[in-house]
C-alpha cells in the first residue's frame, strides 16, 4: 500500500469511526464490531493492511493507546464514588474476575497447548468488561439507577484486576527462574512499586502545577509527564500501566491526600479537565481506539481456525457462568430484568485488546495463541452481547432468565402503593 493510499484510508477510517459511533447511539450495535470487521476486511481478507509492516511502530502505538485510556479514565475516578458503589460492585467485580480467570485457564489447559502460567494470563486478560459498550448499553436499558451504577463501576473497577494481574504475570513469565525472590519481585513488588511511583508522581506533578501555572495552560504538559513517568517505570522493569493508572487517580483526588503539616509552597493543585480539554482528549481517545480496533481486526490470524472456534466456545461459557455470578452477588431486591441485564453485559473491549498484544511483544512463545484467542473472544462477546440485549429488550429472553432469578420480595410499602389509584 502506497503512502497516499494509506493517508486516504486513514481519512476514511475517521469518518467511518464517527458514523459507527452515531450508529451505536441509534441502534445499540457497538462500533467496536464494525471497526473489527473493517480490520478483518483490510487485513486477512483483502491483504491491504499488514500489521507486520508497522514493526516497532505497532508496539509503540499499542502502548500509547493504553497510556491515554488509563490517563483519561483515571482522572474521572473519585474516592467518594468508589465508596458509594463499592458495596454493590466489589463482590460482583471480584467474583466475576475470579470465576472468569479460573474457567478460561482451566479450559485453556484442556483444549490448547498453553502452559499453566500462559493459561492464567489468558484468563486474567478476559476477566473484565468493556467500559465503552457497558456504559452505553446500561444507560439505555430500563433498569434501576443503582444497577446502572453497579455495571458502570464494575467495568471501571475491573481494570484494576485486568491490568495489574496480567501485567504482573507477563513480567514474571518473561523474567528469571521461579524462586521465592522472583515471585516477590514480579507478582508483589512490581505492582506495589508502580503504585507508589504513580501516587508519588501524581502528587509531585500537582505541586508543580500549583507552583508553575503556565504548565496548566498547555493541554499536553500533563500527558507529556505521563509518558515520561511510564517510560521511567518501564525502564526500571516495573509496571508502567499501573503507575499511569494511579497517577491519574491521584491527580483527580489530590485534594484529599494533602498532608496538613506541609506549607503552602508544597500544596498540590486539584487537576480537573475543563469542558474543552475533555472534548479534546475524548477526540484523541476516539481516534486512537478507532485505528487500534481496525489494527486488531487486521491482526487476527485465520490460519488457526481451532483457536478462533475455541474463542467462540469460551464466549458462550462466559455468558452461562455469568448467571450464577450475578445470582450470588446481586441484592435480593434487584428486579429480574436488572439481573438479566447484568448477566449479558460482559463484552470485552479495548483493555483486553491492548493487553492481548503484550505477550507477543514481550517475546512469549505462547503470545500469538493468546492474542488470537483474545481477539476472537472480543468479537464474539460483542456480537453475542448485542444480540442478547436486543432479545432482552423485546422481552423474548426474559422468561429464560426467570428460570434462574426469582422476583424480589414485595414490601408492605410497595404493595400499598401499588393499590393506589
Amino acid at each position: 500500500m502506497t503512502i497516499p493510499v494509506l493517508i486516504i484510508l486513514l481519512g476514511f477510517l475517521i469518518f467511518l469511526g464517527h458514523y459507527l459511533a452515531q450508529l451505536f447511539e441509534r441502534t445499540r450495535i457497538p462500533d467496536v464490531l464494525g471497526l473489527l470487521l473493517v480490520g478483518v476486511l483490510l487485513g486477512p481478507m483483502l491483504h491491504l493492511l499488514n500489521p507486520a509492516d508497522f514493526g516497532q511502530a505497532g508496539r509503540v502505538f499499542s502502548n500509547v493507546v493504553l497510556v491515554f485510556i488509563l490517563f483519561e479514565s483515571g482522572l474521572e475516578v473519585r474516592f467518594e464514588q468508589l465508596r458509594a458503589a463499592l458495596r454493590g460492585t466489589l463482590t460482583l467485580t471480584t467474583l466475576n474476575f475470579i470465576v472468569t480467570t479460573a474457567l478460561i485457564a482451566g479450559l485453556a489447559q484442556l483444549f490448547t497447548p498453553l502452559d499453566v502460567l500462559s493459561s492464567f494470563i489468558l484468563g486474567s486478560i478476559l476477566g473484565g468488561t468493556s467500559s465503552a459498550v457497558v456504559t452505553t448499553l446500561a444507560r439505555q436499558a430500563a433498569v434501576e439507577e443503582r444497577t446502572t451504577t453497579t455495571l458502570v463501576m464494575e467495568s471501571a473497577l475491573s481494570d484494576v484486576y485486568t491490568l495489574a494481574i496480567p501485567i504482573a504475570l507477563i513480567s514474571f513469565y518473561t523474567g528469571s527462574a521461579l524462586t521465592a525472590r522472583t515471585i516477590f519481585d514480579h507478582i508483589l513488588a512490581s505492582p506495589v512499586v508502580a503504585v507508589i511511583a504513580g501516587v508519588g508522581g501524581g502528587y509531585l506533578w500537582s505541586v508543580l502545577l500549583n507552583r508553575i501555572p503556565t504548565l496548566h495552560k498547555t493541554s499536553f504538559s500533563t500527558p507529556a509527564f505521563v509518558f515520561i513517568l511510564y517510560g521511567l517505570v518501564e525502564l526500571l522493569e516495573f509496571s508502567g500501566p499501573i503507575a499511569v493508572l494511579f497517577f491519574s487517580i491521584t491527580l483527580g483526588n489530590v485534594a484529599l491526600l494533602r498532608p496538613k503539616p506541609l506549607p503552602h509552597y508544597f500544596a498540590p493543585r486539584q487537576v480537573e479537565l475543563t469542558a474543552a480539554e475533555k472534548v479534546f482528549f475524548a477526540e484523541i481517545v476516539f481516534l486512537l481506539r478507532t485505528f487500534f480496533f481496525v489494527y486488531v481486526g487486521a491482526s487476527i490470524v485465520f490460519d488457526n481456525i481451532n483457536l478462533l472456534l475455541l474463542g467462540v466456545g469460551f464466549t458462550v461459557l462466559l455468558f452461562l457462568v455469568r448467571i450464577p455470578v450475578v445470582w450470588l452477588s446481586a441484592d435480593a431486591t434487584t428486579p429480574v430484568l436488572d439481573k438479566s441485564v447484568m448477566s449479558i453485559l460482559i463484552p470485552k473491549g479495548l483493555g483486553a485488546a491492548v493487553l492481548a498484544t503484550l505477550p507477543l511483544q514481550r517475546g512469549m512463545a505462547t503470545g500469538a495463541a493468546i492474542q488470537t484467542i483474545v481477539f476472537a473472544v472480543i468479537m464474539a462477546t460483542t456480537v453475542l452481547c448485542t444480540i442478547l440485549f436486543f432479545l432482552l429488550e423485546k422481552g423474548w429472553l426474559l422468561p429464560f432468565y426467570r428460570l434462574f432469578f426469582k422476583a424480589p420480595p414485595v414490601t408492605d410499602a410497595a404493595q400499598s402503593s401499588s393499590l393506589l389509584p
